[in-house]
């Protein structure tokens, strides 16, 4: 195993055949990242899966390398045998790769070691990150996401990429998925396929890029299917601000200890940059839709809101001699 809008994007035929480079913080071995492999195979892409060798979630965009081949207990799901290599390859399908580093350092693992073997000299057009077990929504989670830390390292590397966070978070190998189209599993990876379709349609690759530079989307999808209100949620283009939320510490007043809880805070919610009309990425994928949102990873302040805080910087400095 290791050598509203209504559907806001029609269904469309895949007539661009994209080279993608697959990951995430799950592991290579999660249901949803297979599922998500099948699926884009399906839809004619040359997909490349490089994924961490153990459950890596909630490590942000830390980049941290590994110093010793797999240990115990051995990969997720006993994926990978203890003492195996750092990185290997799946003894049965050779577009499936581990690498025992957080999601960043895979990515770029990817990216820089395994993706050329693959590719050749041809580019990776598209990283997909996800589709992560639980939504991650808001810029408080923007930051401690291991599957869109994995996206924002491939967007600040140049190449266009794309976070999925899915609502059901049950964390399960892909042994566990029998193929029906039901499963969760599959059901989250078909809104992958679709919303790369609606990305890549009629888009000529070798002449320009799916997303600009510095640029890529989180997309959070609610939990859907049989068994659920929700059924089929439709696309809706969404902002990270809005409804989101950031932790608050209190007391337990039986334990003494600290606990946290969501808090609705006026920083978090600021809308500065993006569209104002789009609503929150929170409430909207909290109800039957699937929140797309645009980010781009060029954190400075818009030149109106930066120039005023320079020049009074800058007048006080020169006022009281400083510096």
């Amino acid at each position: 195993m290791w050598k509203s809008i209504a559907t806001l994007f029609p269904l469309l035929s895949c007539s661009v055949a994209l080279n993608v480079l697959l990951t995430n913080d799950d592991s290579w071995a999660s249901a949803n990242i297979r599922a998500t492999y099948t699926a884009l195979k399906a839809d004619g892409h040359n997909v490349l899966l490089v994924g961490p060798a153990v459950q890596q979630s909630g490590k942000g965009g830390t980049f941290v390398l590994p110093t010793t081949n797999i240990t115990a207990p051995g990969g997720e799901f006993a994926s990978i045998p203890v003492g195996a290599p750092f990185f290997g390859q799946d003894s049965q399908n050779a577009d499936l790769f581990y690498f025992n580093g957080t999601p960043s350092a895979t990515v770029v693992f990817g990216i820089d070691i395994v993706a050329p073997k693959h590719f050749g000299s041809a580019p990776i057009d598209l990283v997909v990150s996800g589709p992560n077990e639980g939504q991650n929504n808001g810029p408080f989670l923007y930051t401690l996401s291991g599957t869109i830390g994995a996206t924002y390292t491939a967007v600040e590397r140049g190449i266009p990429a794309i976070a999925f966070s899915a609502g059901n978070s049950t964390h399960r190998s892909f042994t566990t998925n029998t193929g029906d189209a039901n499963d969760p599993a599959n059901l989250a990876a078909k809104v992958v396929a679709d919303l790369v379709r609606a990305l890549s349609d009629k888009v000529n690759v070798t002449q320009e890029r799916l997303l600009p530079l510095g640029i890529g989307l989180t997309v959070n999808i609610p939990t859907f299917g049989p068994g659920n209100n929700c059924t089929a949620p439709p696309f809706t283009f969404t902002r990270l601000t809005g409804g989101a939320t950031v932790n608050q510490i209190t007391l337990d007043p039986t334990t003494g200890f600290p606990v946290s809880k969501d808090l609705e805070a006026r920083g978090i919610n600021a809308n500065i940059n993006g569209i104002r009309e789009d609503p929150g990425e929170t409430p909207t994928s909290a109800e039957c839709e699937t929140a797309v949102s645009v980010f781009a990873v060029d954190y400075d302040a818009p030149e109106g809101i930066a120039k005023p805080i320079q020049k009074r910087i800058r007048h006080n400095i020169r006022a009281n001699n400083l510096l």
